[in-house]
């Protein structure tokens, strides 16, 4: 077992198995920062051009359509600063698509609200069935993995990469990047790196009671490869070419449109606040604020003191974890002593699921021997 270590310049720490640090007590996560994201990001800076080169094209290519491109949102900052890049700098006419979920927070649909009210966008929404849902939840909890936020992405993503292929909606502008998210979460984290359609299916046929009849999944290689190559689909990140500060973005978007900011990352979910604060600490003795307040500390956003007294506390004082607690478990239809039995069961990793893990990480390698992926990736 690894003596506990904290990297020098960020709070990731051997709570991730596979971290390396240099003689200088430097993780990876900061020379992957330093040598592969800062020399093409260059935090934003002098990128205005390639921003408005771009923006013209996809204008073009949009002429005579009802939309030129399609942002999936959530209501959280990321997305919400993407709208708002896209309409506002790019000019462009965006569709505006939310995957509901079940588990989206007040404060997260009156962000959305207001964002389509004052930008006069039309917003698609759509509902997954919640039956199916709450199956794949129960299924996933059942499992004993780290990823339970997966069913939440899984069905996100591919229900916007399925709308817009079905709608020949060519982009797809998204709110990752590099400022708040250039040190990635750790797979063993439950950051799993995309949808696996077969570790997927692997554990609800364990696990699930209830047939996945329209419950929306498509598969890492069906997005990377088929939808891109052969459909022509492109995902793009503006937020990468703009200087894009969080508190300056949060100030920004709470003067024009009355956004509220919330109190950490994710927290427009109410299902991934609870994992991320509750579940995952407690059980699996993970912290993804770890890697969310490194991001902020390697963009110069936070001070590396001011990260580790964040960390020093959960997000959710105690009764609120237990109320949150609570909710979940009964809304996903589990018995409290149910619920506390998975809660100390035996953890468990993809590993012990079939899943396609070995072949995406083969073109994970291909991708960042290329330059074409530069976050850390083990």
């Amino acid at each position: 077992m690894k003596k506990h270590q904290i990297c020098t310049q960020t709070v990731m720490d051997t709570t991730d198995p596979n971290i390396v640090f240099n003689e200088r007590g430097e993780s990876d996560y900061y020379t992957n920062f330093i040598e592969r994201i800062v020399p093409e990001w260059n935090f934003g800076k002098n990128r205005l051009d390639e921003l408005m080169k771009f923006a013209a094209k996809v204008s073009a290519d949009g002429k005579n359509k009802d939309y030129d491109c399609i942002i999936g949102l959530s209501g959280g900052l990321d997305s919400s600063y993407c709208v708002y890049i896209t309409t506002q700098i790019m000019g462009l006419r965006p569709l505006l698509y939310h995957v509901d979920a079940g588990w989206n927070t007040e404060q997260a649909v009156l962000n959305i609200e207001k964002l389509v009210t004052k930008l006069n966008l039309e917003l698609y929404t759509d509902v997954v069935n919640w039956n199916e849902m709450k199956d794949l939840q129960r299924a996933f909890f059942q499992a004993q993995i780290a990823e339970q936020d997966g069913p939440q992405d899984i069905a996100f993503f591919s229900s916007l990469y399925k709308f817009a292929r079905k709608n020949n909606i060519k982009y797809v502008f998204t709110g990752a990047n590099y400022s708040t998210e250039c040190c990635r979460e750790p797979e063993e984290w439950g950051a799993y790196p995309g949808i696996d359609k077969t570790l997927i299916l692997d554990i609800h046929k364990k696990f699930g009671k209830r047939k996945l009849s329209t419950f929306p999944i498509v598969d890492i290689f069906v997005y990377k490869i088929y939808y891109k190559y052969f459909g022509g689909m492109k995902v793009f990140h503006p937020l990468n070419y703009v200087s894009y500060i969080k508190k300056d973005a949060e100030k920004l978007l709470a003067e024009k449109f009355g956004w509220e900011p919330f109190q950490h990352k994710h927290h427009e979910s109410r299902f991934t606040r609870f994992i991320e604060d509750f579940w995952l600490p407690k059980k699996f003795g993970f912290d993804k604020r770890k890697a969310h307040l490194s991001s902020l500390i390697l963009t110069g956003q936070l001070t590396r003191d001011e990260a580790l007294q964040r960390i020093s506390k959960p997000e959710l004082d105690e009764q609120m974890q237990l109320n949150e607690k609570t909710y979940i478990a009964q809304k996903l239809d589990f018995l409290e002593n149910e619920f506390n039995n998975l809660f100390h069961g035996t953890n468990k990793t993809y590993k012990d699921y079939k899943s396609k893990r070995r072949l995406i990480g083969l073109g994970i390698s291909f991708m960042r021997n290329f330059g074409l992926e530069k976050k850390l990736f083990r």
